[in-house]
């Protein structure tokens, strides 16, 4: 079994910065892919961002230039440095890693989120 354990949300007046923290541990070989998924109230989740293994990334464009993704693989941890925030941005924000197994299976995990509030 895997577990994801998110921290960093919190409340940030606009144009503020929150990092957040995801840490994953258990029965992992490897992450192949670490991202970050939203929901706002009332809205489906949605994409965020993601990292490879190899350090390749990918954002919404929604947050570009704003939010930058990283990862310490031999922690198995992921961040999401969130800068220029706007009222917009409130959500639940979900860490995903995608994991091969220490018996080579491929998983997908997801944490329990962690709300992030922008005031106006």
């Amino acid at each position: 079994q895997v577990q994801l354990v998110e921290s960093g949300g919190g409340l940030v007046q606009a144009g503020g910065s929150l990092r957040l923290s995801c840490a994953a541990s258990g029965s992992l070989f490897r992450a192949n892919v670490m991202g970050w998924y939203r929901q706002a109230p009332g809205k489906q989740r949605e994409y965020v961002a993601t990292i490879t293994n190899r350090g390749s990334t990918n954002y919404a464009d929604s947050v570009k230039g704003r939010f930058t993704i990283s990862s310490d693989n031999a922690e198995n941890t992921v961040y999401l440095q969130m800068n220029s925030l706007k009222p917009e941005d409130t959500a639940v924000y979900y860490c995903n890693f995608v994991i091969t197994t220490i018996t080579y299976d491929t998983r997908n995990y997801w944490g329990k989120g962690t709300l992030v509030t922008v005031s106006s």
